[in-house]
């Protein structure tokens, strides 16, 4: 019996079944080939805090991936911004009030002046230890192709001036981006 109508017989417009089927594999092998993975891993890290403490993370997990060939992305938002703000981050401090890590309760802790007190704690054992700064993490972050995005919505909501952030970081990048980047990921982080 055959499938054929009338018209599509007298036209001889339809493909043969032959056709098909070599179109349909033609289809299959272009299909399987723009899905082909290319074995380059993938890691997104979605930076929310911009305190000195929580400044290193992002960017040593970054740099250490992207040294290992993974392909990375880290999409700043809220205070994480201020590791991507050239001035800002050089002035990233430590909070001695609600970090269960740190060796003073939380009372000792909210005395005025505790918070640049143990900022300045943290740079010396920084220095003293010859630990990479946020700015030279960050430039060798870049230099290693890891692609540091800025949220939009935060530089709008927190009035930031896009001139200020390193050069190399992307800017006017939405949520939506960073949902299909950590889709497409091996490895998702949120820190």
């Amino acid at each position: 019996m055959s499938t054929d109508t009338p018209a599509e017989s007298a036209a001889g417009d339809a493909p043969s079944r032959a056709e098909l089927a070599a179109r349909v594999e033609e289809l299959e092998e272009s299909l399987a080939a723009a899905t082909e993975d290319d074995g380059t891993k993938k890691m997104s890290i979605i930076a929310t805090k911009g305190t000195l403490d929580m400044a290193y993370p992002p960017l040593i997990l970054a740099s250490t991936a992207a040294a290992f060939g993974y392909e990375v992305t880290v999409f700043h938002t809220f205070w994480g911004l201020d590791i991507l703000h050239e001035e800002h981050s050089k002035n990233l401090k430590l909070s001695a009030v609600g970090n269960p890590n740190m060796p003073l309760p939380n009372v000792v802790g909210a005395i005025p002046g505790m918070d640049r007190v143990t900022t300045k704690m943290m740079e010396r054992r920084i220095e003293d230890n010859d630990t990479a700064t946020i700015e030279e993490l960050i430039e060798t972050s870049l230099d290693m192709g890891v692609e540091f995005q800025a949220c939009q919505m935060t530089i709008d909501l927190m009035d930031y001036d896009e001139e200020n952030f390193y050069d190399g970081v992307e800017t006017g990048v939405g949520a939506a981006t960073a949902l299909e980047d950590m889709a497409e990921a091996d490895i998702q982080l949120l820190v």
